[in-house]
């Protein structure tokens, strides 16, 4: 499958990684560094330049993100991404024509870092514009982001919130290529591309595999890498409108996790009104069981102490 991909982005992406920008900020857990933050500034538009998480690694020191893969060189770690945005592709790549299929356009926007509203090392508040292909602003987003230990052994935290505020000064509209024709690839919003493992599982308290649990709604997914000491990567939902939205996942083609908040229509904005999501994860090593990853999204202390 890399390999079909790569000959169908030859002369469109770069054949190589590039210089993604500079790291703004990195996630500690008991002084160990467990995540940087890059601005995504040195990328180029057909990625769709933005801010993104990248490596995060266990308290072990595992990676469990990637960036600039050979087959999507647009997946960049943890990232807070949508293919339409008013007609502006802020996920990188093809564009999802209806109608014609993925095609190479050129509508990609990009994210800016604009401002801290506070910083250490447990996390961070900022502010990022979402701009059009020509630069004009479309979204301002308030992004929030927290670390801290897990009460699961082995594990630690991440709190993810984004509200997402229509700029434009008229209606906009927040798309999918499910939302524009392609069933069940309503992916958009908070997206985690994983690192190659052998023999993933991904799982739900409910259902097992990829067919099971992509689109499924649940409070929880997770995907565990498979060999000798295995890593896991939880995602759930913080709030009733975060865990509504069904869940995305590959890992066949290739490991990616996230939500989906156009599955199936796309979200509109009237000027000035914003969608908001919450998200926890739980980055561990070792293979919990669901009971016990129950246990540890309800205790976990990530959210709940004094922002950063």
């Amino acid at each position: 499958m890399t390999v079909a991909l790569k000959e169908e982005h030859r002369g469109h992406v770069p054949e190589d990684a590039v210089a993604p920008g500079s790291t703004i900020a990195t996630l500690t857990v008991d002084g160990v560094v467990v995540a940087s933050y890059c601005d995504g500034a040195g990328l180029p538009p057909v990625l769709a330049p933005r801010p993104f998480l990248h490596p995060v690694t266990t308290l072990a020191g595992t990676p469990v993100t990637d960036a600039q893969p050979e087959d999507h060189r647009w997946h960049l770690g943890v990232s807070v991404t949508l293919q339409d945005v008013g007609g502006a592709n802020v996920w990188g790549g093809r564009t999802y024509v209806r109608g014609e299929g993925y095609t190479w356009l050129g509508d990609h926007g990009r994210q800016v870092h604009t401002g801290w509203r506070s910083r250490a090392d447990s996390g961070f508040r900022e502010t990022v514009r979402w701009e059009g292909p020509d630069g004009r602003p479309l979204l301002s987003e308030g992004r929030e982001v927290r670390a801290a230990r897990s009460e699961l052994p082995g594990a630690w935290a991440l709190d993810l919130d984004t509200s997402l505020r229509n700029v434009t000064g008229a209606p906009l509209s927040l798309g999918s290529p499910a939302s524009n024709g392609r069933a069940g690839a309503g992916y958009g919003g908070l997206f985690w591309r994983l690192p190659v493992a052998d023999a993933p599982r991904v799982f739900t308290a409910a259902a097992e595999g990829e067919d099971a649990v992509h689109g499924s709604v649940s409070p929880w997914v997770a995907v565990t890498s498979g060999g000798h000491s295995p890593a896991t990567v939880v995602l759930a939902g913080r709030d009733a409108a975060t865990r509504r939205d069904p869940w995305f996942v590959r890992v066949s083609d290739y490991p990616g996790l996230g939500a989906q908040l156009a599955a199936e229509q796309p979200v509109r904005l009237t000027p000035g009104n914003s969608v908001t999501r919450r998200f926890r994860a739980l980055v561990v090593d070792g293979a919990p069981d669901p009971d016990e990853i129950d246990r540890a999204l309800s205790s976990s202390t990530a959210g709940n102490g004094s922002r950063p």
